[in-house]
């Protein structure tokens, strides 16, 4: 008897879990099929990287414009833009462009994947939800599925109003802590034909690093 209890609790639990991870997915699968009818994308954000073992806490914001597989992102005081066939990384300080084609290693996690990067790879699970500036955040805890992966887990905050991102926290296994949070996200913005379209002209003596 005891056996066939215990047998039963095992498959209410097992049930619950898998519930418990269909949620979790389907919250996701909403915000992809969400982002997936935008034009375009214009995002601000902060970047926030601590570490306490080694005494870390750094604050950063940048700007991303998305559109299919294109992008321009500006971050630590470097551009780097994708017109769909090449990037091109331009550092103003170095005063270089390096250039890559689409598909290189380098290239393996774009800007153009972050509202989507969680397709794929991970174990899901529904976590706490909380109230953010007015916001109702319901959480969404990624587990990576290959033990090679440095991120211990990923947090990913979900507005239910819009069911578009509103965070991420990044934990890795190495004790560092990244946060990115959504300032503003603008949709459908009218951009130029050629706002992707990298012209050598507006970056006269810079070293062009043809890595292609």
């Amino acid at each position: 008897m005891r056996k066939i209890i215990g047998l039963l609790i095992l498959l209410v639990g097992l049930s619950a879990q898998a519930q418990n991870e269909a949620k979790a997915k389907a919250l996701l699968d909403k915000v992809t099929a969400k982002v997936k009818t935008y034009k375009n994308i214009q995002i601000d954000f902060k970047y926030n990287l601590q570490n306490t073992k080694e005494n870390i806490n750094q604050d950063n914001k940048g700007n991303v414009t998305l559109s299919g597989n294109k992008y321009i992102l500006n971050f630590l005081g470097v551009t780097k833009m994708c017109d769909g066939a090449k990037t091109y990384t331009i550092s103003k300080e170095d005063e270089e462009v390096s250039i890559a084609k689409v598909g290189s290693d380098d290239e393996a996690d774009t800007p153009a994947k972050m509202l989507t990067f969680f397709n794929k790879g991970f174990k899901y699970s529904w976590d706490i939800a909380q109230t953010i500036k007015g916001k109702k955040i319901q959480f969404v805890k990624l587990t990576p599925i290959s033990s090679k992966d440095d991120r211990k887990q990923i947090l990913v905050g979900v507005d239910t109003a819009t069911n578009l991102i509103y965070n991420t926290i990044t934990v890795n296994k190495n004790g560092t802590r990244v946060t990115l949070t959504v300032n503003s996200f603008k949709t459908n913005t009218a951009l130029p034909k050629n706002h992707f379209t990298f012209v050598k002209s507006k970056y006269p003596n810079y070293y062009i690093n043809n890595l292609d």
